[in-house]
């Protein structure tokens, strides 16, 4: 069997690690350097290693282990708004048009206004689900499917085909779907950019992003910024990353499962209102979820009606912790207008964490039930 023949479990386990030799751990530990000993006659051009911001061995072998996941080249960043704020630098100029989601990740919809417009780059939005605008004279179309928080999912491989018809680049926010929930890039997408910080690695303790390609010209572009901004994780979050990502396969079954246990008992209840969950065959995203997406994220999201019920349901659970971000071990519920994203005052972006499914929606049932009913709108 070659390593793609592998599933996704195996893979995981195994991504990006050296050949194992007797004496070494699984995972070497983390380097931790700024400069490297240099050969004083060849200077940098003897080693891979010279100055820590564009060299890190282990920030390389999490690479590769991401990169395997999701089947290209891919370069870490400090964030996932560092990954996705650099990628669009990278690649557009003064004069480019972009495509940007109307309804996908807030910071990147205020980057666009307070950054790209201001150096003459032409931004235009459409919703995850269209009507998308003519690409004709679009540099770069970039999807977030599904969308956070509202968790629509576009056809990638469509709008990838209508996208390279009109001479544009197409860009994948994967971060809810994760490269084990469906890998752009083997449907057309020319890059992919996520945070890794949220459900790749899982544990709620560090700060990632990553770039992912198989064009060798936006991979040169993408790590010359990189090089030049200084947008690097540490050596020893990115060790952590990739201990992380051996579990990621565990992690994602447990949060899919609870995720799906607690659509299907929240669907019941007429006191929530707007729930969304594409596993759900009820679900608008569902049709092209299935035949997409490998397996569904572990994140949902419903309205209470106000901001005090989502507070009060929150103070009655006691396996739900109000947080933002989104696919760490622990349940969370965020409440996204606090952060100012236009969204209503009661939708709740629910995370599932990988606590047993029957004490979650048990939980929840009862946290509901000690809310009440939704007062005046705050």
């Amino acid at each position: 069997m070659t390593d793609q023949d592998y599933r996704d479990g195996t893979r995981c386990v195994h991504a990006g690690l050296p050949e194992p030799a007797p004496g070494d751990p699984f995972l070497p530990g983390p380097v931790l350097a700024a400069p490297y000993h240099l050969d004083p006659w060849q200077g940098p051009q003897a080693a891979p290693n010279g100055y820590g911001r564009p060299d890190n061995p282990t920030r390389r072998l999490l690479e590769a282990a991401v990169g395997e996941l999701e089947g290209g080249d891919c370069r870490v960043f400090a964030s996932g708004q560092a990954a996705i704020t650099g990628l669009l630098l990278a690649v557009l100029r003064p004069g480019d048009t972009v495509v940007l989601p109307a309804d996908g990740y807030f910071p990147v919809r205020a980057f666009a206004a307070d950054t790209l417009e201001t150096i003459g780059v032409t931004v235009r939005y459409a919703p995850t689900v269209g009507p998308y605008p003519s690409f004709a004279g679009v540099r770069l179309v970039l999807l977030e499917t599904p969308a956070n928080p509202g968790l629509d999912v576009a056809d990638i491989a469509a709008l990838a085909e209508a996208a390279h018809a009109a001479g544009a680049l197409l860009a994948v926010d994967n971060t809810t779907a994760t490269p084990l929930g469906q890998r752009p890039l083997g449907l057309g997408a020319d890059v992919v950019v996520a945070s890794g910080t949220k459900a790749l690695t899982g544990h709620s303790d560090l700060l990632l992003g990553y770039v992912a390609t198989r064009s060798g010209a936006l991979l040169d572009a993408v790590t010359g910024w990189r090089t030049t901004t200084g947008a690097v994780p540490g050596a020893f979050d990115a060790w952590l990353a990739h201990r992380s990502l051996a579990t990621l396969d565990l992690r994602l079954g447990r949060q899919s499962a609870n995720a799906e246990a607690v659509a299907r008992a929240l669907a019941a209840r007429p006191d929530v209102a707007g729930l969304r969950w594409p596993g759900l065959p009820t679900d608008p995203a569902y049709p092209v979820a299935a035949r997409q997406m490998r397996r569904m994220p572990g994140v949902l999201s419903f309205d209470l009606g106000d901001a005090d019920r989502v507070a009060r349901f929150v103070v009655a659970a006691r396996l739900v912790a109000a947080a933002t971000s989104f696919g760490g071990l622990h349940t969370t519920a965020d409440r996204r207008a606090q952060w100012g994203d236009d969204t209503a005052p009661g939708f709740v972006r629910l995370s599932c964490g990988v606590e047993d499914p029957a004490d979650l929606v048990a939980d929840i049932g009862a946290a509901l039930d000690a809310a009440g009913a939704p007062g005046p709108l705050s």
